[in-house]
Formats: structure tokens, C-alpha cells, sequence
């Protein structure tokens, strides 16, 4: 069978966001199908889909015909106000004819996005008569020019502008296009236009502007249209298209449509698709030039830098006391040549300079640089550069896990900058470069599986609740998919059975899951390039602004486009910022000569008292160190690696925990495994290890083992057998017996899905371990420090707060005379910053602290005469107030608030007649110089409450500071509450929960089918928790239901990839908590963990409580075990708050529990 005499050349992938349902692999699929020999592809407003597009349909032997379907501003791009009943922008078809015409298609959309965008990214004609070489035009759908015009103003105008289109495309590079969707405007513009193009002697070219590849897949389009526009399927006109028929048609259909009345159109998108020839260059690197002294070469000057900065490390190990042999030095000098030559010999040596440099400049200008991140963390070099802070080689560090010299591939060095200044190192780069050949990168959020299934839910009008059990239902697990759920989870298939509904809901999620939902900023990506940008990558504007690349980072590597990573990293400015109040008190501390084996971090670590500390503030993460119990820097590497699902949930934690205890004996099948293994205790749990085993007993060479690691990792079956049998080889020449070299393998094999980047790992516990330090040693430096950098977050601010107070360092509140804009440390407390306060912005701040200067305020007249009441206007002074910042001078709150209008114009006429000299009209100094008089004594029946105040506080700063509501039910919370919200992430979907805490927020909402439910914020001690209230337990407890009412709540988890939240069940005011819910004690112990004399002590504790309660016995045990036994009569309990704390003393953990 011959090739298709018909080519689609107006076609929207996935990549034309929420109005595309095309895949780029199905799409190759059905042109194949359709013996298409070529298709263009032509997404709006954008070239995102390009590179994938080319590749897959230049593998399967189809023509790809790079386009876009672009807009047109009606006048100057520049313009964004149209007329009256005039239209914001036109549609228009450009298809590069060749590279030039590539490379102009890469330039109008990038101008498009950056210099004509309004409400779409936007070219003008101005622009198009620019780079019109290379380019064929046609006039698109009914929203082009010419269509719109022939409809709306005749015939006459119509030809005018065709003439424009084909002046502008000249050489017969112009075509009208007409389109067979089923549309009856469309049919009746088809007549007009072929008219048109008899008329004006233009080409005729026949399209089907495809949104999907087949008929039926038309309302999964129209459910797509529904989550761009945010309506639901039945909302009434809402945008919809008019006909099913925009779909990927075949030739016969297209030549029953247009074989008669236009049979030209159909011939000329075989001679569109002969015109269109455009091969890209890609896989070549196009590292930008680094300048370098003069006479010297890249490669000869990163030497020079890496030596004398590898010699600099060997001083300042010296001056810290390490003994640093000569042999050592050696080892250190023989390394670092080895990794200078592999740079060299890939090329690499200006991309290490690039990296050296602006890292370099960051330090100078004082921007906290992280100590590393990733693999880069393995390389000698790196440290030597200090573009790493981590000497690989006593952590056991790979190279080869970094830069493989026998599989050149670009190197990753992932940087950390203070998230504050991040910007900064990037303009730094944008002028050593040039601003045109710097950028971002952009990347795209994709539906997953859940989301599929709750965004149709929602199109659909399903009842949230039903949504929401199925996609719960779904596990979490990454790259989890619909069908692959069903497979593995009965109760969705019986679901999916029962209800019919359900069969359409799995349906269209089927069909939107993985298409592209939005567009955003990567998070560290950036490029530089050789020349400008928009020479290989065309850009884009997303929502917020930012200017990005068009191409993902996976296909910006593959034009050959460097990329660099860097990111922003919040606790790096925790970190600099503690140092500075440290250096304040007189204590300079050189965070690089702390030592790595402080007893009291690791004791702090043990106990579980994570709070603040990098990577380990989790619920499980805090679990695991008390399990683990770190005691050297090593342990810390090995928890943030075992901190992963696959290792959690395989049984591998458990076991390690196991031997590091000593609780399992560590045995090696292999004497060459034991110094490999030694550290993680027989237990495989790095990917350098599994490198070094192949090494060890299979002869592999670094490079060749980092390859296999690289299998293991892609789960690619043919490459694995390959591998498998060059290991088996390997061994046998070792001496190894091939049954054991294969039992080997395959334990290599399945670990590859948990197996971790050591240098990784390092690199994150570094900044843990950092930040566990400065919290053991100085906590209220620290704490001052991080709270500020998370003063956006006011859950977390809350949970600092609360763990503060559990602690005994105090929190003062803000104080017009003593608080700085930041927190800063008050003695042993912490004082409150000004910017903290809502309404009181930095302008405001700087003022207070320029009128304050060295003399304090002496009363709230004082203040209000000498600060700029423009900047610090009444807002601001209202928060200031409410927040306790005026107690100091003033305690009645109450009364300031009431006053304060006239307080403040009093103040404004003294400010008058100081600046008009009527106080010095006598000659001595002005009155107004002096201080002003007025200090106050609070009268009772304006002092506030306490429950005024804090309501106050509330407001002002969104927290609690003087106190908390909850402060009186700390009894009731610790006896009945059996979760925290800091703690609720950790807790399994679906366990039962109760939480004590304040309701600080009541939303209302009626659902589909008209009942009332609720969603509620709630607060503890630890920030705040997110609860859903469906309406048959809404009915019930809804009296209840009061904002600011101190409750405990009964419900269950809910999570999901991204977020935990609670169902209700129940809720009870917490007044009446001990009367409602004292019905039984449960006392909750791990066996593991029981000694014969921790039985007798419990005994003993229980005797001395005895009472009337009925107790029962919990014995929980790894792996979800857990038996209840009923106590024995006579073994009643009286249960309290004392006997709680002398269990949890016993036991070193929460034991009591009263149902």
C-alpha cells in the first residue's frame, strides 16, 4: 500500500495547554497508520512539543513539519488597548520551510511572548515582514484575519488583507486554508474562501485544525476545554466547540469533502510538506566560552585554581588541628590530577569555571552558598574549588558517580544560594554573559493519576466524597497510573463495576492523565549559551511573568544547551543569619571548624527534638533518628538516604536499625564485601556501593560500574541482561560460582529501586547537621534566624513558637523601643520583630528605627510626634498596638485603639507647628525637641482580657505570642489527643486521629447536591491542620462549630501526594472533653523495645493509680503488628495527667491514651 496523498498541517498537541489531547506518541502512531508521510505540528502560541515532535516522527520515518499556530495583534504588538468590537489578536499557521525559516519561527515566538503579550503572546505584521524568510503562512481557523474579516466586513476588506499576507510571504509562501470541523460557519466561510482564493490567485490548502486523534475522543477534549475554563460539563455557555469532527481526519475523508469542490487543497499539502525540510542539530554541547588570563588556556587555569586551592584546604586543615600526613597529601594531590584530566579530556573545563565563578562572586558579596548538593559533592575538584564545601574522600565519595570518563555526558552541579538572593547570582550571570544568552528553564506540571481523577470528578458533578474515596484508593507511589491501580487495588475494580458513573469518570481520567496541565519556572534551571537564546530555543512568558524557555530542561540538553542548577535554599539564610547574631554576642563561630561528631547534636537528634533542624522536622524522619539513634556524622548520611519510600517500605529500614543495634548479626556472602558494606552494615544502600561491589568481584572498571548503575536506575530490561551477563563473566574470572555471582546480581538488581547518591546524601546531611548544631549550642540565635526566613509561613512560625516555649526559651512580643525588624535574640529569649506584624511594612520599620535612634520612646504621644506618620500610617500603629508592640509604654491596648485617631492628629499638630518654629519664637531651643509628656496609667475598665488580648495578637500577627487559648487544656490535650498537626504528615491515610486545637476559621460550602458541609482550619501548638466536614457529621456537630472555640476533634487522615488533611468525625468542646471521652485508659508499648524489668515498673506505676477505669494493654510491634490485651480485674485505673508523665517517663514515649 502506497503513501497517503494528504498531510495534517494545522494540528494542537498537549502542548497546547488544556485545549490539546494529542501525545506526541500516539500521534506518530496514527500517522503511521494513516501512511501519512509527514505532519506538522502547530500548538498555539508556542513550540514546546518541538524537539520530542522531531525526534519520534524522524525515528519512524515521518517528515516532521515544525510549526505554530501564532496570534496576531490587529495593529502594533506594543499595543494593549484594542478598539471597541475589535479583536485582541488573529490566528495565523507558520510552518518553517527551512532552517532559516526554523530559526525565524524560533524568533516571532520568543518576541511574541517577550514584547507582545497580552492576554496571548502576540506578533504584529511589522514583526512578521522581519522574519518572514524561510516560512510558509496560512490563514487558520475561523479566528484568522482573513476568515473574520471575509465573514464580518465582505469580500473587499478580505482581499486586502490577503494581499498583505502575500506581500509579507512572498514567492507563493501564502496559502488560504479551508477546514472540514462540521461547523456550519465553517462550511459557509469554505465557499467564500475558495471563492476568495480564485479571486486573488492564492493557493487553497485544505486542514482539519485537529485537537484530538479520534472522533470519539471529543468530549475527553470537551472535558479538557471544562478544567481550562474551571466550569463544570453542564455549565451553560461555557466554551465549547461546535462539532466533533476536530479530529486527526483520514485522506478518504478529506478527499470526500474537498476531492470535488477544492481537490487543489488536498494536492498542495503533499507539495507544503516536500517544501518543508528542516533537519536540527542536536546532541552537540555548546558550552559557553569562559574568559580566561591571558596566555593561559581553560584547562591550564582551572588547574592552576584547582591546585593552589587544594593547598589552601591542606592550611586550613592544619590550623584546625587535623594531622594532614604526607602521605595523605599524596593521595589528595593523585586524586585531584585524576579528576583534572578526565575534565579536561571531556571537555569540561570551562563549564567547572562558569560554576567556580559565579559561586565565587556569591561568597564575595556575602550570598549564603550551600556546601553542596548531588553528585558534584563526589568530586576532589569541586572541593578544591570550593564549589563544594564536602572532602569526598574520607565520606567514601565517587567521582566516577559525578563524571563518568568512559561515558562523556554534561556534568550536574546542583548549587544552593540564600533563596533571598538567588535573583542576585542570577543577574550576575545574566551581565558576565549577556543578558540575550541567559535563562530560565521551563517545566511542566502534569495530571498524575489522582489528579486526573479528582479534576473529572469536579467536570463531571460527582460528589466529592465518592471522588475523593476513589482517588484515595489510588496509591501514592511515584509514577503510579490508573490502569496500574486497577491491577493492583480490588476495591476499585468493584467500585468501577457497581457504579455506572464511575466507568465514564475512570474513562476521560484515563485519557487526561499525563497531558500537560500548566507551565511554570523550574526551580533551579538555568542556561547560558554561547549566543543569544532565541538562536537555538524559543521563549515564553508564564503566568506570573517570568521569562522562561520554551524546550524543558530534557530537551534543552538535547539542542546542546548547558544548563546550570541554581537553587534557593531558605535555610542556608537561617544558617548565615544565626552566625551574625552569634558574632553579635562576641562568639564568632567558623562553621567549617565545628566538629562532626558533637555528642550533645547527636543526643538532641536521638531523642527525637527535631523541630527547626533541615530534612529531619517529619513525623517519620523524627521516628527514624529516634530508632536509629545517630551517633557519628555517617549516621546522618545513612538516614537521609534510607528516608525514602522504597527503603521504608521494603522492610530495609527495619533491618538496618536491626544490625546497627546489634539486634541481627551483619554477615557478608563475600569477604570483598565487608569493607564495602562494613559502614551500612551488610546492608546495600547506596548506588556508589553497588558500584564498588562490581569493581570488587566483577572487574568492572568506575566507568563501566557507573553504567550498570545507570541501568539499574532506568529499569531497562535488555540493558540489564546485558550488564548481568558481563557481571557473571567478571565473576567467574574472579573465582566467583555463578550460581552465587547470580543470586549477587539479582539482589544488585532490586536494589536499584532504592538505592541512593551517596554525595547526595552527604550533602543533605551536611546542612542537617549544620542546622542540628546551631540549635543544640545556640538556640535562641538559631530560632531568631529561622523564624525570620519563615515569617511568610505562619504554620511553621506557629510550630517554632510552641517549641520554644517547650523548651524555656521565652517569646517577647514586638516592642517599639526594643525589637528590631527582625527576631533577635533578648538575653535568653526571643524578641518579636516589627516586620512580623501584619500592615507594618519595611518602609514603616525603617522609620520607627530612624526616629528612635538612640533615645527610646517614652510614651505612645513620643512616638506618634517623632516617627513619619506618612510611612508609619494608622493601620500600621493599629497592628502595632494589637500586637503588644506599645505595652512597654502604654499596657491599655484599649485604650490607645479608642484614642488613637485623636492621638494621632495631636501628634500631626505638634509636627505642625515644630516645622513652622512657632516653639522657638522666643529664641531657646523648641519644646517639641523634648520629649513628649503624657505616659499613661491604664485604667481597668479599658485593660483588655486575657482572651482580648490574644485575640488581638491574633490578628495582628496571625499567632499566638503572650499565650495560647489552649495553655488552660494542656491537661486535657496530653491525655486524650493522640496526634499533633506538625505530626499529622506521618500519620497513614485512613488511621483514626484525635487532635486538640482551636477553630481559627469556619468555611461554609453547599455541594452538588445542595447540603451543607464545612471546611475548617484548625490550630494547636504546632501549627495548623486543614479539616473537612461532610455534611451528614456537619448536621451533627455544626452547633459546636465556633471560631476560636478550643476543641478536640475526632477524625481521620487524609493524604495524598502533596498535602494531609483530616475528616471529621466527631468533635467535642474541650471543656467537656474528660466527661464525653474518659471511658477506658489504653496503655500503648512497643515490644521491641520491653525488658522483663520495664513489665515489673509498669506493674508497680499501674498499682499506684489504681481506680475504677478499665485498662487495656497495646503491644505494638515493627510491621503493624499489634495485640490488645483486657488488664485483669482489680487492675482498674485512675487515670491523669501525673500518670501519663511517669510512663512517658518510663518509656521514653507517649503511652497513655483514654477512649
Amino acid at each position: 500500500m502506497g503513501m497517503s496523498e494528504f498531510v495534517h498541517l494545522h494540528l494542537h498537541s498537549q502542548y497546547s495547554l488544556l485545549d490539546g489531547t494529542i501525545k506526541i506518541d500516539d500521534l506518530v502512531r496514527k500517522v503511521g497508520e494513516l501512511r501519512m508521510p509527514a505532519v506538522a505540528l502547530t500548538d498555539h502560541g508556542g513550540m514546546m512539543g518541538t524537539i520530542d515532535f522531531y525526534e519520534k516522527a524522524t525515528r519512524a520515518g515521518i517528515r516532521p513539519i515544525l510549526g505554530c499556530e501564532i496570534y496576531v495583534a490587529p495593529g502594533s504588538r506594543h499595543e494593549r488597548k484594542p478598539t471597541q468590537g475589535e479583536e485582541k489578536s488573529h490566528h495565523l499557521i507558520l510552518l518553517a520551510e527551512s532552517a532559516e525559516g526554523y530559526r525565524n519561527l524560533i524568533r516571532l515566538v520568543s518576541k511574541a511572548h517577550v514584547e507582545g503579550f497580552y492576554y496571548k503572546p502576540r506578533v504584529d505584521k511589522e514583526l512578521l515582514r522581519e522574519h518572514a524568510a524561510g516560512l510558509i503562512a496560512t490563514s487558520a481557523c475561523l479566528q484568522g484575519e482573513i476568515p473574520r474579516l471575509l465573514i464580518q466586513e465582505g469580500p473587499s476588506a478580505a482581499e486586502g488583507c490577503v494581499e498583505t499576507y502575500k506581500d509579507i510571504f512572498r514567492d507563493g509562501r501564502f496559502y488560504i486554508e479551508i477546514q472540514d470541523n462540521g461547523l456550519p460557519e465553517q462550511n459557509l466561510a469554505n465557499a467564500r474562501l475558495i471563492e476568495l482564493a480564485r479571486r486573488t490567485g492564492t493557493p487553497l490548502v485544505a486542514t482539519n485544525d485537529c485537537h484530538y486523534l479520534e472522533r470519539s475522543d471529543a468530549r475527553v477534549h470537551d472535558v479538557l476545554l471544562c478544567l481550562q475554563t474551571g466550569k463544570t460539563i453542564n455549565t451553560e455557555g461555557r466554551m465549547r466547540f461546535g462539532s466533533d469532527q476536530f479530529y486527526m481526519k483520514s485522506p478518504e475523508e478529506f478527499e470526500k469533502a474537498f476531492g470535488h469542490s477544492a481537490p487543489d487543497a488536498l494536492k498542495n499539502t503533499m507539495a507544503i510538506a516536500e517544501r518543508c525540510s528542516v533537519k536540527l542539530d542536536l546532541g552537540k554541547n555548546k558550552i559557553p566560552a569562559f574568559q580566561v588570563p591571558k596566555g593561559m588556556t581553560a584547562e591550564q587555569y582551572l588547574r592552576t585554581l584547582s591546585v593552589e586551592g587544594m593547598a589552601r584546604r591542606f592550611q586550613e586543615k592544619r590550623k584546625r588541628g587535623e594531622k594532614v600526613s604526607g602521605e595523605n597529601e599524596t593521595a589528595y594531590r593523585k586524586r585531584l590530577e585524576y579528576e583534572l584530566s578526565v575534565i579536561d579530556q571531556s571537555g569540561f573545563s570551562g563549564y567547572f569555571l562558569i560554576v567556580w565563578d559565579f559561586i565565587r562572586h556569591a561568597k564575595e558579596k556575602g550570598i549564603p552558598v550551600g556546601p553542596g548538593r548531588g553528585s558534584a559533592a563526589g568530586s576532589l575538584a569541586a572541593y578544591a574549588l570550593r564549589i563544594t564545601e564536602i572532602d569526598p574522600i574520607p565520606h567514601g565519595l565517587l567521582f566516577e558517580r559525578f563524571l563518568n570518563p568512559e561515558r562523556i555526558s554534561l556534568p550536574d552541579v546542583d548549587c544552593d544560594f540564600c533563596k533571598d538572593r538567588r535573583d542576585e547570582v542570577i543577574q550576575y550571570i545574566k551581565e558576565r554573559y549577556g543578558e540575550e544568552n541567559v535563562t530560565q528553564i521551563i517545566t511542566f506540571g502534569t495530571m498524575k493519576a489522582r489528579a486526573a481523577i479528582r479534576d473529572v470528578g469536579r467536570v463531571l458533578e460527582m460528589p466529592y466524597a465518592e471522588v475523593d474515596r476513589i482517588a484515595k484508593l489510588i496509591p501514592p507511589d511515584l509514577g503510579m497510573t490508573i490502569d496500574r491501580a486497577l491491577q493492583i487495588e480490588p476495591r476499585l475494580k468493584e467500585i468501577l463495576q457497581e457504579t455506572p458513573k464511575v466507568g465514564e469518570l475512570f474513562e476521560y481520567a484515563r485519557a487526561i492523565e499525563g497531558l500537560s496541565r500548566h507551565a511554570s519556572t523550574h526551580a533551579a534551571g538555568v542556561v547560558i549559551a554561547n549566543k543569544p537564546i532565541t538562536e537555538y530555543v524559543p521563549l515564553y512568558r508564564n503566568s506570573n511573568g517570568d521569562i522562561t524557555t520554551q524546550f524543558s530542561m530534557k530537551d534543552i540538553e538535547k539542542v546542546g544547551l548547558v544548563k546550570f542548577d541554581v537553587l534557593g535554599l531558605r535555610t542556608l539564610t537561617a544558617i548565615h543569619n544565626t552566625l551574625g547574631l552569634i558574632k553579635e554576642r562576641g562568639e564568632p563561630l567558623d562553621l567549617e571548624a565545628v566538629p562532626l561528631d558533637d555528642a550533645e547534636t547527636y543526643a538532641m537528634l536521638s531523642r527525637g527534638d527535631t523541630p527547626g533542624v533541615f530534612q529531619c522536622e517529619s513525623g517519620g524522619f523524627t521516628d527514624l533518628l529516634v530508632r536509629l539513634k545517630p551517633e557519628r556524622f555517617a549516621h546522618l548520611i545513612h538516614a537521609v538516604a534510607l528516608y525514602r519510600p522504597g527503603p521504608l517500605q521494603s522492610g530495609m529500614v527495619e533491618d538496618f536499625i536491626a544490625r546497627r543495634h546489634g539486634r541481627k548479626k551483619t554477615e557478608y556472602p563475600f569477604p570483598q564485601l565487608e569493607e564495602i558494606l562494613q559502614d551500612t552494615y551488610g546492608v546495600m544502600v547506596y548506588q556508589e556501593q553497588v558500584m564498588q561491589i562490581a569493581v570488587a568481584l566483577a572487574g568492572f572498571s568506575m566507568g563501566e560500574a557507573d553504567v550498570l548503575r545507570k541501568a539499574m536506575g532506568k529499569k531497562d530490561t535488555a540493558l540489564m541482561e546485558k550488564q548481568k551477563a558481563r557481571f557473571l563473566k567478571g565473576a567467574a574470572a574472579n573465582g566467583i560460582p555463578e550460581n552465587k555471582a547470580q543470586a549477587l546480581f539479582e539482589q544488585i538488581a532490586q536494589f536499584g529501586e532504592y538505592g541512593f547518591n551517596k554525595s547526595h546524601s552527604a550533602a543533605y546531611a551536611m546542612v542537617a547537621y549544620q542546622t542540628a548544631y546551631l540549635k543544640a549550642h545556640y538556640p535562641v540565635e538559631y530560632f531568631c534566624a529561622l523564624m525570620t526566613s519563615e515569617s511568610g509561613d505562619t504554620a511553621k512560625i506557629i510550630r517554632y513558637i510552641g517549641h520554644c516555649r517547650e523548651k524555656g526559651i521565652p517569646i517577647l512580643p514586638p516592642d517599639v523601643n526594643e525589637s528590631r525588624f527582625a527576631f533577635y535574640p533578648a538575653g535568653k529569649a526571643i524578641r518579636f520583630g516589627l516586620s512580623a506584624i501584619k500592615g507594618v511594612g519595611e518602609t514603616a520599620v525603617l522609620s520607627i528605627q530612624e526616629a528612635r535612634g538612640e533615645n527610646p520612646f517614652v510614651s505612645a504621644a513620643d512616638f506618634l510626634s517623632r516617627v513619619e506618620l506618612r510611612k508609619v500610617n494608622k493601620r500600621a500603629l493599629d497592628s502595632l498596638i494589637k500586637a503588644g508592640a506599645f505595652d512597654s509604654l502604654d499596657p491599655d491596648r484599649g485604650l490607645l485603639i479608642e484614642q488613637l485617631s485623636s492621638l494621632m492628629e495631636t501628634a500631626q499638630g505638634e509636627v505642625r507647628r515644630r516645622e513652622s518654629g512657632q516653639f522657638a519664637l522666643f529664641g531657646g531651643k523648641a519644646d517639641a525637641e523634648k520629649p513628649a509628656k503624657g505616659k499613661r496609667t491604664a485604667t481597668i475598665e479599658h485593660l483588655w482580657n486575657r482572651s482580648e488580648r490574644l485575640k488581638a495578637e491574633k490578628e495582628a500577627l496571625g499567632f499566638y505570642i503572650t499565650g495560647h487559648p489552649l495553655d488552660a487544656y494542656a491537661a486535657e490535650i496530653e491525655l486524650f489527643a493522640n496526634v499533633t498537626s506538625s505530626r499529622i504528615g506521618s500519620v497513614r491515610s485512613g488511621s483514626e486521629i484525635k487532635i486538640g486545637g482551636i477553630i481559627s476559621a469556619i468555611r461554609e460550602k453547599t455541594t452538588k447536591r445542595g447540603e451543607k458541609m464545612a471546611i475548617l482550619t484548625l490550630e494547636d501548638l504546632e501549627g495548623i491542620v486543614e479539616v473537612l466536614v461532610f455534611p451528614e457529621t456537619y448536621r451533627e456537630i455544626r452547633e459546636d462549630l465556633d471560631t476560636q472555640a478550643p476543641v478536640l476533634l475526632i477524625g481521620r487522615v487524609d493524604s495524598d501526594e502533596t498535602s494531609s488533611k483530616v475528616i471529621a468525625e466527631d468533635i467535642c468542646r474541650m471543656e467537656n472533653v474528660r466527661e464525653r471521652l474518659s471511658k477506658s485508659v489504653h496503655i500503648q508499648v512497643r515490644m521491641d523495645r520491653m525488658t522483663a524489668s520495664d513489665i515489673a515498673e509498669l506493674r508497680r506505676t499501674l498499682r499506684k493509680h489504681a481506680g475504677e477505669k478499665k485498662g487495656y494493654l497495646h503491644l505494638v510491634r515493627e510491621g503493624d503488628y499489634e495485640a490488645v490485651v483486657a488488664l485483669p480485674e482489680g487492675f482498674g485505673i485512675a487515670p491523669s495527667l501525673e500518670l501519663a508523665r511517669e510512663l512517658k517517663g518510663q518509656f521514653g514515649y507517649d503511652v497513655l491514651r483514654l477512649h
